[in-house]
């Protein structure tokens, strides 16, 4: 089955317009990529200051290879989320961790 990672991003209140703006620009950076599922970005409701990114991928090696290619390339240098040219913005985060899980079980809807 598949795996999931959930990066939790510690983002201060002033921050999240500037964090949602930089995801929302991305959109289609990991899409395309061998074993990508899933895709989701959690905004805090009350009670923390925390963003989950969740991504479901259909094995670590995919994950990892995306991480290795796409990922790292676009973090790098003006790639998905940069605003304007020339140097790179601050991040709207101050702190980052990442859970991974494997999928044990799962429920779809019923059909009616």
């Amino acid at each position: 089955m598949s795996i999931v990672k959930i990066n939790a991003l510690t983002v201060p209140a002033e921050q999240r317009e500037v964090l949602e703006r930089r995801f929302a620009s991305r959109a289609g950076a990991v899409e395309g990529s061998d074993g990508f599922e899933w895709f989701e970005l959690l905004r805090p409701v009350e009670g923390t200051d925390q963003y989950l990114v969740y991504t479901r991928w259909r094995s670590e090696e995919d994950f990892q290879a995306w991480m290795e290619g796409p990922m790292k390339a676009a973090h790098q240098g003006g790639g998905a989320g940069g605003e304007g040219g020339g140097e790179r913005p601050k991040p709207a985060a101050s702190a980052s961790t990442v859970w991974s899980f494997e999928v044990v079980q799962q429920a779809a809807p019923k059909k009616a």
